[in-house]
């Protein structure tokens, strides 16, 4: 009997111990955190190896976009495997390979067009219009990413690859309108029609009664800058609406040594279609009318004095005239298929008194435009006519313009554009084919 209660008071102690045990709860948070340890260091690793990832990828986005651009820049004025190593140079210096391999190779930058409305680029080795460049981290290329934590589950390194698209485009400031990096300051009861321009890299200044249409553009790197009288939004209808900010380089000026050697090498890319003949005609002198100028022909002339005067009244066509010293254009000469280029640097290297037609008045017509270039300035003080004209100087440009006669008209300056009152600024949107032109360049995707 007794050690029967011996046993069973054993068992029942037990039993409550065992009870006890199960419903003791201390310690249960300790298990809890146990498990959100595990969580929270399992997110870590997913984490921690995404942002890897992640930098990674930039620096191959980065890459590639560096390249892009360098390799479609240098493709104006190098051949494709001139301007494709020296965009590779890019990515070694800020990518090197032994750090992170070879990331991209000349045959990764494919020269070729871009249609910005599908979005599709097409390879073609002759292209200048637009690159595409694929950089890449892979196994294949041995430079994978190595991943850091995932390695735990198997997963060892990543596959990166990016891309870019840089294609080269033409601002339509510069085809119609007038572009300074000086002030570009015109006065009042002027009109301009949908489609004009007017750029400064500095401000914009105008008195008022001047007439904006929709469609019109008035830019300048911090509109705040614009320089109006009191009262200026409300006596300048549709200003304030055409109001842009931006900046240009004026990359057309930067390489007008270029262009115009150009302009004078029978066969070159500058070169007008109208030129049928490589002969160079020569002349020497002071004075000239049409008589001296034989079409489809390169003259150049070498000045006897300062200055090369074009008599009053002389109708020059589909010549190219190329001046050493300063050329002053009679009262009522008009240029029709002619690029005239002075080299002279003074502040009235080419200038007309009155009635100068730079174009052939055809209502936009294709053909017939003319081009005025200069490394110094220009001076037109009366009745300037442009008719599909453009204008191009280093220095300052000032002009009056008969009232409703610039249809069709392109000045860019690298100082001061200043033009008076009582103008029609027209936009052709065609007629303008023969204007000399840089090609700029963004991210087309």
């Amino acid at each position: 009997m007794i050690n029967f209660i011996t046993h069973n008071s054993i068992t029942n102690r037990l039993r409550t111990r065992v009870r006890a045990f199960v419903e003791n709860e201390d310690g249960g948070m300790t298990i809890f955190g146990i498990f959100i340890f595990a969580t929270m260091a399992t997110v870590g690793a997913v984490g921690l190896d995404v942002a890897h990832l992640i930098t990674a990828r930039t620096q191959l986005q980065v890459a590639a976009d560096l390249v892009a651009h360098a390799a479609i820049y240098n493709r104006d004025t190098m051949n494709a495997v001139d301007a494709k190593q020296a965009a590779l140079r890019i990515v070694y210096a800020g990518m090197p390979t032994d750090q992170y391999g070879s990331v991209l190779s000349t045959q990764d930058i494919t020269f070729g067009t871009y249609d910005p409305v599908t979005g599709v680029f097409t390879e073609s080795a002759l292209s200048k219009s637009a690159v595409q460049v694929s950089t890449e981290r892979a196994a294949t290329s041995d430079n994978p990413v190595a991943s850091m934590l995932f390695q735990f589950v198997g997963i060892d390194d990543w596959d990166v690859r990016a891309s870019a698209v840089f294609a080269t485009y033409r601002p339509m400031c510069f085809r119609e309108g007038f572009v300074a990096d000086g002030v570009v300051d015109l006065q009042s009861n002027n009109g301009y029609s949908n489609g004009f321009c007017i750029h400064s890299n500095e401000y914009v200044s105008m008195n008022s009664n001047n007439s904006f249409e929709a469609g019109t553009v008035v830019s300048m790197p911090n509109t705040a800058d614009l320089d109006l009288p009191q009262s200026g939004f409300q006596t300048n209808l549709g200003l304030q609406a055409a109001l842009r900010s931006g900046t240009y380089r004026m990359r057309i000026l930067n390489r007008i040594d270029r262009l115009i050697a150009e302009i004078g090498t029978y066969g070159s890319a500058s070169m007008p279609r109208y030129i049928t003949s490589s002969t160079i005609v020569r002349l020497t002198g002071s004075r000239f009318n049409a008589t001296n100028f034989v079409p489809g022909r390169i003259h150049r002339i070498t000045c006897s004095g300062a200055r090369v005067t074009i008599e009053a009244g002389t109708i020059l066509r589909n010549v190219v005239v190329i001046v050493p010293c300063e050329i002053r254009l009679g009262s009522g000469v008009i240029l029709e298929d002619v690029v005239m280029v002075s080299t002279a640097t003074g502040a009235n290297s080419i200038s007309s008194p009155s009635g100068l037609q730079v174009g052939r008045d055809d209502n936009c017509a294709v053909g017939g435009g003319a081009q005025i270039v200069t490394k110094g300035g220009m001076s037109f003080p009366a009745d300037l006519r442009m008719f599909g004209g453009q204008l191009i100087a280093l220095r300052d440009i000032s002009f009056a313009a008969n009232a409703n006669g610039i249809e069709g008209a392109s000045m860019v300056a690298g100082g001061v554009i200043s033009g008076t009152s009582n103008m029609a600024m027209g936009f052709c949107g065609a007629g303008m084919e023969g204007n000399f032109e840089a090609e700029y360049f963004r991210l087309a995707r």
